[in-house]
């Protein structure tokens, strides 16, 4: 049996981090196993659609390298992709239910569910559709039906026994069937449920693995009961852990909120969009590269063999297994994945990395002015983040007002008295150079010549150098470095002033 899975969004917006997972997991499976990855788009909750979402999940997929087998852009035995188009299919195997005695049609006003509701909140219990409409009889639905009353499809739930499935990570999971709701399959709008359309949608176009995240386990039995209605099998489930992340908890009115020793509080929550926390599109914006979200994502609730971390897309196909799946939450840590960043970022050609880092310098500075090249030789081991080039290099524009302080370095035995001796020193030394021969190695064999002949320490002239060159304590080169991209004139100048 070829192995089937897909990826099934819904187009809600962004491609948040956990559906970048999944979609990771089941390519890689279908990949690792010489199977077929399928895109179906979940649009059935078109109130929560937003215009533009098909685009960014193609985008997304693209972008990240899983490219789908079948989907609603390439086409596919299975078409069509999309739920909304293939509305005309879900009520025949409604009705079908109907007929079996596992579904039946339901009447029943919004006023009174809303009653319902209420009244099971007053005695503190959990809302459960009480079967109103089940024994209506046949008579009764069909006038109703011919008549033109609004109406909903729901699961007939039996009242008594177990329902259950089995699951990769989860193991055996049953619940008394006493505790489930008879959950409506078709709205009055006439198109399907989530939890009916996907089971219609899994088992026409043959889906042998379902991964998704495990916020799903409590809907799992429903399917498996309507699985078992239809006299089908039910695909392998595979429910995710949620991807995590830490954060400070605060009050209602956003402050943190602290402990008796005045420390802030730190929890575990969910990763959502609405607490600011990145998406993919967000991540790519903010410079990471794509291979090192891939490469961490994939480790986010999946342990390879072994201690190895770093992993090709292609490579990660041959490894992928279900057996390293986690039963634990994933922490999705900033600074690993800064980590992570930085290391792919050294592990690029010098070419590559110039070719990437071009967009963030022309944010900071006129690139026809400078050698962006040698720019970029300086900056690659130090980068753990593309957005990080800016700040770092924006001194090359114009100098930054800062504190004379800078010039005290107990490292380099230098203060503000030192730093004025040694700047009155080496701008002679530079003035002479001609700006023809104005080139790192000619910089750096006139100034040391000049500090040795002083008598000074190579510290106490080249620490206020970088100083008054950049008004910052930390830059991409040294003194040579930045005077050779400021170029002599802009270098003159920042020492005249």
């Amino acid at each position: 049996m070829q192995v089937r899975t897909r990826f099934a969004p819904s187009p809600t917006g962004y491609m948040h981090l956990g559906n970048l997972r999944t979609a990771l997991y089941t390519y890689l499976y279908a990949r690792r196993t010489g199977g077929k990855f399928i895109l179906r788009i979940e649009d059935t909750d078109q109130g929560r659609e937003v215009k533009g979402a098909v685009d960014v999940i193609y985008k997304s997929l693209q972008t990240a390298g899983l490219e789908h087998d079948e989907g609603p852009d390439v086409g596919g035995p299975c078409a069509p992709y999309v739920q909304s188009e293939r509305r005309g299919m879900y009520l025949p195997y409604a009705k079908q239910l109907v007929e079996s005695g596992h579904a039946y049609y339901c009447f029943c006003t919004e006023e009174r569910l809303e009653q319902a509701r209420a009244e099971a909140e007053k005695k503190g219990e959990t809302f459960k559709y009480d079967k109103h409409c089940l024994h209506l009889s046949r008579e009764e639905v069909q006038r109703r039906l011919d008549a033109g009353e609004p109406y909903v499809i729901r699961q007939n739930i039996p009242a008594e026994g177990k329902a259950s499935f089995d699951d990769v990570i989860y193991g055996h999971v049953e619940v008394d069937c006493s505790t489930l709701d008879d959950n409506v399959l078709i709205k009055a709008d006439g198109l399907p449920t989530y939890n009916f359309a996907n089971v219609i949608d899994d088992h026409t176009m043959g889906i042998t693995h379902v991964m998704r995240g495990n916020e799903y386990l409590s809907s799992a039995p429903k399917y498996n009961l309507l699985y078992e209605a239809f006299g089908w099998t039910p695909p392998t489930y595979v429910h995710l852990t949620p991807v995590m992340c830490r954060d400070i908890q605060k009050d209602k009115d956003g402050h943190p909120v602290l402990d008796e020793n005045g420390q802030t509080i730190e929890i575990t929550r969910k990763m959502s969009k609405r607490k600011g926390d990145p998406s993919f599109e967000d991540l790519l914006a903010q410079g990471y590269l794509v291979d090192a979200v891939i490469n961490y994502m994939v480790l986010l609730g999946w342990s390879p063999r072994g201690e190895r971390e770093f992993y090709t897309l292609n490579e990660l196909k041959q490894a992928f297994d279900l057996e390293g799946l986690s039963k634990s939450p994933a922490i999705f840590d900033i600074a690993k994945l800064n980590w992570f960043n930085g290391e792919y970022i050294r592990r690029l050609s010098p070419e590559a990395f110039l070719e990437a880092a071009m967009p963030w310098f022309e944010k900071a500075i006129d690139v026809k002015r400078f050698d962006v090249k040698r720019l970029a030789e300086l900056l690659q081991n130090r980068v753990d983040v593309l957005n990080q080039i800016p700040e770092m290099i924006d001194f090359f524009a114009e100098r930054p007002a800062f504190d004379p302080e800078l010039y005290t370095n107990k490292k380099m035995k230098t203060n503000p008295d030192v730093a004025a001796q040694a700047l009155e020193m080496v701008r002679p030394v530079l003035e002479a150079i001609p700006e023809a021969e104005w080139t790192e190695a000619n910089l750096h064999d006139r100034v040391m010549a000049a500090i040795a002949e002083a008598g000074m320490k190579n510290g106490q002239v080249l620490w206020p150098l970088r100083i008054v060159l950049s008004g910052k304590s930390s830059t991409p080169g040294g003194a040579f470095e930045i005077a050779y991209l400021l170029g002599k004139e802009e270098t003159m100048k920042r020492l005249a002033n």
